[in-house]
């Protein structure tokens, strides 16, 4: 069993951050010293951004985003294209999305994807708000942003039954061969997708 190295808060600091996504014991402990170090130019300004995040931060009740009001910053932009959905798995997904400033329509967060061995249904998800803004009468194009994993191609499909009667045209993402990629080391699936989803040159 390993011995402390510093004070209980100090180890629960480590424990905390090591909590987080991509960081582990090691890294944990390599933060939390930087942190340290620097604590008047990083800790306390950390400290205070997360109190107010705790306090300040809201699920956006018409799209799923994370934010600070509700609706979001996105719902109520109005230079954003109203006539267009993306719809997303998790918010992570629709901020990469956003870095990338490819689209400048709406979105709309599930909240995951259906997975019944995992036990998530279509009730766990927002498809039901999802239908219900797709039948509006500004949207033009749903674009089924969703990863091309088993899960995220049977939601896909799901979503695309619904909506048969709605009016509005329904996209997905293109699957396939990266930007700067190599076909050598691309899996057997990618190259399958990249072929049967050839466009003119």
């Amino acid at each position: 069993m390993a011995t402390a190295v510093a004070g209980p808060e100090i180890e629960r600091l480590i424990l905390l951050l090591s909590k987080l996504p991509g960081l582990g014991p090691r890294s944990a402990r390599r933060a939390a010293l930087h942190l340290i170090k620097k604590r008047d130019l990083l800790m306390g300004p950390l400290a205070s951004a997360l109190q107010v995040a705790m306090e300040k931060i809201v699920v956006c009740k018409t799209c799923g985003n994370i934010d600070t009001q509700d609706p979001c910053t996105v719902c109520v932009d109005p230079r954003r294209d109203q006539s267009i959905i993306v719809v997303v798995a998790d918010v992570a997904d629709l901020w990469a999305l956003e870095r990338a400033n490819v689209v400048n329509g709406r979105y709309h967060v599930l909240g995951g994807t259906l997975s019944p061995l995992d036990g998530v249904g279509p009730q766990d998800l927002s498809i039901d708000a999802l239908i219900s803004r797709a039948h509006g009468t500004e949207v033009k194009e749903l674009i089924l942003a969703l990863n091309a994993t088993v899960d995220g191609q049977t939601t896909a499909h799901y979503i695309t039954e619904l909506l048969q009667d709605a009016n509005v045209k329904v996209t997905r993402l293109a699957h396939g061969v990266p930007v700067g990629g190599e076909l050598d080391y691309l899996d057997e699936g990618t190259l399958s997708a990249a072929i049967k989803q050839r466009t003119l040159f």
